[in-house]
């Protein structure tokens, strides 16, 4: 059963269509990759299914609704989280404090929120930096409070955005383990990732945006070996394997 749908989905921006009928569904419980090379319209499709601004034409039903029209917060309270490329955290507040924030989406009590909170840092490995301030975190500190937050509103769907960017070999194997972590508590995951060893390893399918327009979806295996994608993505100097 599919959780998402988009269907047709279209983005423009004065005369610029940053994505163009694009359509692909995601099934409930699976990881599925969204990849593309930079500028391909990646996070702008993913601005959309979050509610973050309008589709010029087009539909995104979300556990059997159609939230089009929906505000970003009326998309969150369904149940879907996301993340940023560029870590959104409460620079002048605590792990905690940030982690409790996202809780407080389906706890109306603070303290009941701060309890989830400590229970969502320790699952993303936080716990020792709860009383540390988001300012000092390092990069990968950042990207995992990043998913904590969105963790903390109990999603059905959790969007991520290039977590991996930045992160070194170790801290990439971690992140990858922390996504199968998330995806096996039965929450769906669509990602944008430009590491192609990290699709690999835990999609289940891939979707390749390419000027705004999808080239194709299928299996890992079936993407990376389709000459059209070797040609647009994989090939001209592009590393798959950073």
């Amino acid at each position: 059963m599919a959780l998402l749908e988009i269907k047709n989905a279209t983005k423009a921006f004065g005369g610029l269509k940053a994505n163009e009928d694009v359509s692909f569904d995601v099934e409930a419980g699976t990881i599925v990759g969204v990849v593309g090379p930079n500028g391909a319209g990646k996070t702008t499709l993913f601005n959309s299914i979050s509610r973050t601004h309008d589709l010029t034409s087009g539909q995104i039903i979300f556990d059997g609704k159609d939230i089009t029209k929906y505000k970003a917060y009326q998309a969150c309270a369904l149940g879907m989280g996301r993340t940023y490329q560029i870590p959104q955290a409460l620079e002048n507040m605590t792990v905690l404090e940030n982690i409790t924030i996202g809780a407080l989406l389906k706890h109306s009590k603070v303290y009941e929120a701060t309890e989830y909170a400590k229970e969502i840092s320790a699952f993303c490995g936080l716990s020792e930096l709860n009383e540390k301030m988001a300012s000092g975190l390092n990069v990968m500190q950042k990207k995992r409070l990043e998913i904590a937050r969105a963790l903390a509103g109990d999603p059905k769907l959790l969007l991520l955005d290039e977590t991996m960017a930045g992160l070194n070999g170790v801290e990439r194997d971690e992140a990858i383990e922390l996504i199968r972590r998330i995806n096996k508590k039965g929450i769906t995951i669509l990602m944008i990732e430009h590491v192609m060893k990290v699709v690999m390893s835990v999609s289940s399918k891939v979707v390749v945006i390419v000027s705004g327009k999808k080239l194709m979806e299928g299996t890992p295996d079936e993407v990376t070996s389709n000459p059209e994608v070797i040609n647009a993505y994989l090939g001209g100097g592009h590393n798959a394997g950073r």
